[in-house]
């Protein structure tokens, strides 16, 4: 199975296009179409996707083929084949607030109910762990009544790396990815969350992320600049992490027996010299971390 990736200006005129090119939208919000094979496919049984970015106008052309045939049930994630693990464990200090950041309402709501809710309505979506202090599992259990996924429960670790282990421990048996999804990123897009997926059923492991904008430079102890890093190659990690189970339980094995530490998900599966995947995301999936984050959050949603 190959996956070819052509990156084309939005007002690209070539018959390629045509099925979609009248409903690329002209806002920043992103935007997938898929249409069926046509004369104009560059190989015969080959499906495209146009995904819309509002970063430089690009849009993104995917094509998948195997042998000039498509395999959809290969690529398609299943229904009810993936557990996601919602880390809401975090203190939160950065904040200042009386609370943990996740459980301060964002427009009347708690932050970490927003992608609780957005996952809970995804078809792919079989269960919801949710890593979280006990005394604030009210907050998830009240909130049971309103969607059809399982939800359970496990306890925090010290560090993140110990609270997803921690959620990996109830994660069912039979299910066929893992996502890990931290709960202070309230404005993850359902079609990011349905693309990462995706990437990480074909790859083993995927990580949303995107692109980094400012200048990057890396310092001594002294504060002198050492360097000045290539951003072309840089990106930003967020959240969802999508990672086989058994991938990521092999990877928990040589971090436990090695004594690593790792400050994101995908890290343990890096050391097991896995790949692993970027799936470009959106810049709105911003972690609320500050009070500047929380205004940030509260005026996006009201675009």
């Amino acid at each position: 199975m190959g996956v070819i990736k052509l990156d084309v200006a939005s007002s690209y005129s070539s018959p390629l296009l045509l099925p979609t090119a009248s409903c690329l939208p002209h806002k920043s919000l992103s935007f997938v179409s898929t249409f069926s094979p046509s004369k104009h496919a560059p190989f015969s049984g080959c499906q495209i996707e146009v995904r819309r970015r509002g970063r430089s106008g690009l849009s993104k052309i995917y094509c998948s083929t195997n042998a000039g045939q498509l395999n959809e049930t290969s690529l398609a994630v299943k229904e009810k084949s993936v557990s996601v693990i919602l880390l809401a464990g975090g203190k939160g200090k950065r904040m200042g607030a009386s609370m943990p950041k996740q459980y301060l309402p964002l427009l009347g709501q708690p932050i970490a109910l927003y992608s609780f809710y957005t996952f809970s309505r995804m078809s792919e979506v079989k269960e919801i762990v949710v890593v979280c202090d006990p005394s604030y599992q009210d907050v998830f259990e009240d909130a049971k009544e309103n969607i059809l996924v399982d939800v359970k429960f496990a306890l925090p670790g010290k560090e993140r790396q110990d609270s997803v282990y921690s959620g990996l421990q109830a994660v069912d048996l039979s299910s066929e990815l893992v996502c890990i999804h931290d709960s202070a990123r309230p404005l993850v897009f359902t079609e990011d969350i349905e693309q990462v997926l995706k990437d990480g059923w074909l790859n083993g492991a995927a990580v949303l992320g995107v692109p980094v904008k400012a200048t990057i430079k890396e310092a001594n102890k002294e504060s002198f600049v050492v360097r000045t890093l290539d951003r072309k190659t840089l990106w930003e990690m967020q959240t969802p992490q999508v990672i086989k189970p058994e991938l990521l339980r092999k990877g928990f094995e040589l971090v436990k027996r090695e004594c690593l530490e790792v400050t994101d998900d995908v890290s343990i599966v890096e050391h097991l010299k896995h790949p692993v995947f970027i799936t470009e995301g959106s810049y709105t999936n911003i972690k609320v971390t500050t009070p500047d984050d929380l205004l940030l959050a509260e005026r996006i949603l009201n675009l």
